[in-house]
């Protein structure tokens, strides 16, 4: 008889390669937001996956790099404490490329201590159409760590292999009962969700004209029976990005606070009122006391 698994695990990765596509996916729908930009994820987001075999809690943490400011920092230590309390960690790298300066400070900083079960996640491989290739790239990844971890190539793209990747997680994880209901998919909180749906459309759409010095408070959230009323404030840290978050006429604004409302009101399946308002903290993210997620 054939035991129920639940566990924690922890997706951990350099920026842009694919840790909350690969989340949504597993989860089959968006809590996390993804774009092609270093540093979209902030904060550990937890997505829960449930079938017949078992129940995981993914912790979905920030791309991990040197930091080089106050925000940098703290993004690193959000993924440092998700690391040492899980039982399975995985290493998600770009399989497309050979290990790189980004990989190897990960390994050193944050897993050189991790005694638990790891997967190295090669995901974007099918990129590199050289076979031979492909499999340098793997090997430079495998031999950062002094002991043999588990690999598994996929695409968090199209969802290729991602049926192997679920059964060697599920393999790692150790024997327990479930904790939550089958129908919950993530323990995070709709002010949470939307604050970080809104601050992916700024990203999206201001595409390299406003990097990451913006961030979203969310001022009111008042949820009821018909409709969600929601008040947020977004945070830049120069009138040039202001104007250019507002764009001519409140275009901009207007575009980031209409698709920002229809992934709201999907998530939260009903009606949403959303009104956003900018406002200007210079240098904030070099600044602890102005340091705003």
């Amino acid at each position: 008889m054939k035991h129920y698994k639940f566990g924690y695990t922890a997706i951990i990765g350099r920026p842009n390669v694919g840790k909350s596509t690969i989340l949504n996916r597993i989860i089959g729908q968006k809590i996390a937001i993804a774009t092609n930009k270093a540093q979209t994820t902030r904060k550990r987001i937890n997505g829960i996956f449930t079938n017949d075999e078992a129940q995981i809690v993914f912790v979905d943490t920030p791309g991990i790099h040197k930091p080089i400011d106050k925000l940098g920092e703290k993004l690193v230590d959000e993924a440092k404490s998700a690391v040492p309390d899980v039982d399975l960690v995985l290493f998600v790298v770009d399989g497309s490329t050979s290990a790189g300066r980004g990989d190897k400070w990960i390994v050193e900083n944050i897993l050189k201590n991790y005694n638990g079960q790891l997967i190295i996640v090669a995901n974007k491989y099918d990129l590199e159409k050289d076979i031979n290739k492909r499999e340098e790239n793997l090997l430079s990844y495998k031999l950062l760590f002094q002991k043999n971890y588990s690999c598994v190539k996929i695409s968090a793209k199209t969802g290729r292999n991602f049926d192997t990747l679920m059964k060697n997680i599920i393999r790692k994880l150790p024997t327990g009962e479930k904790i939550y209901d089958d129908e919950e998919i993530t323990d995070e909180t709709m002010r949470d969700i939307a604050k970080e749906l809104i601050r992916e459309k700024i990203l999206l759409y201001t595409k390299d004209e406003v990097p990451h010095s913006v961030a979203v408070i969310i001022e009111k959230y008042e949820e009821k029976n018909d409709i969600d009323r929601i008040t947020a404030q977004i945070i830049a840290e120069h009138e040039t990005q202001k104007g250019i978050i507002i764009g001519n006429k409140g275009s901009m604004l207007k575009k980031i606070g209409t698709e920002a409302r229809k992934e709201i009101e999907y998530t939260a399946n009903k009606k949403v009122y959303l009104e956003l308002q900018v406002k200007v903290i210079k240098d904030w993210r070099k600044k602890s006391k102005d340091l705003i997620f």
